[in-house]
């Protein structure tokens, strides 16, 4: 995604290498962070040679310049129906939590299948059924393939809903 992104500098890095500085500030300012707009920014992908920095506008009365800089990079914004794999994260009787790279999602009791059932005897407490055919467990590490079924966005944070009663999803087992 092509993004843009302003950075004032102070007079002090006006040196031969300002454009040096300003590259790590970006990568400072934007990486990890969130808008509504284009999601989560992983990673820039442009260089030093390759990111458009405008002309500096020397902001009036208070001495720093400003830099529009023109930037690529890798963004993350789940949408309604994506799958996606994760790690449990948090286990409770109301569900789970599962980590999807920097975001987490909820998945409710109501949206896990009837035959896994909250345990909370159990050290960490899981969802687990004790069936013969199959032996699934949920709990803390465990890798889980989820289907979005629900998004909002903030300015700058992501919420998501999940569920694993789709074809397919479910704990991930490895092999």
């Amino acid at each position: 995604k092509k993004l843009h992104h302003t950075i004032q500098l102070h007079p002090a890095f006006f040196t031969q290498n300002f454009e040096t500085y300003l590259t790590e500030k970006l990568y400072k300012d934007v990486e990890g962070t969130c808008t509504g707009r284009f999601g989560y920014v992983i990673a820039v992908l442009d260089t030093n040679e390759t990111l458009e920095i405008s002309q500096g506008k020397v902001i009036p009365s208070v001495g720093l310049a400003e830099f529009e800089v023109a930037y690529r990079a890798i963004v993350f914004k789940p949408f309604k129906g994506e799958v996606v794999d994760g790690v449990v994260s948090q286990v409770n009787k109301m569900g789970f939590f599962a980590d999807v790279g920097p975001l987490q999602v909820f998945v409710s009791s109501h949206l896990i299948p009837q035959d896994l059932k909250f345990d909370p005897a159990k050290n960490p407490p899981c969802y687990a059924n004790n069936s013969e055919d199959s032996y699934a467990v949920i709990e803390k590490g465990t890798h889980v393939r989820i289907k979005i079924v629900g998004t909002r966005f903030d300015a700058t944070d992501i919420f998501a809903i999940g569920t694993i009663k789709d074809d397919f999803c479910g704990v991930v087992t490895g092999s």
